[in-house]
């Protein structure tokens, strides 16, 4: 996550203490399994107070943007 983050190989093999970068490479292809996809499609929905986000969460959404003051927070999950 810490390298989908900042992009720095270097970043990540000092925050995890290796002393090889081979090591800290093992990571990038992770990241990029993990985090290439074809489909960007997303549900979409709004959380209008904490009980109905914690319930998002638990089905599998992720929290987005927005603040409780300004009609909910948007939520997103994968297709």
């Amino acid at each position: 996550m810490e390298y989908h983050r900042t992009s720095s190989l270097l970043h990540v093999k000092q925050l995890l203490g290796h002393k090889n970068i081979q090591n800290t490479e093992i990571y990038v292809h992770l990241e990029a399994a993990l985090f290439t996809t074809k489909n960007d499609q997303f549900h979409v929905t709004v959380a209008k107070n904490v009980e109905e986000a914690c319930k998002l969460v638990e089905i599998g959404f992720e929290y987005i943007t927005g603040d409780y003051a300004d009609g909910g927070k948007i939520f997103r999950k994968r297709k």
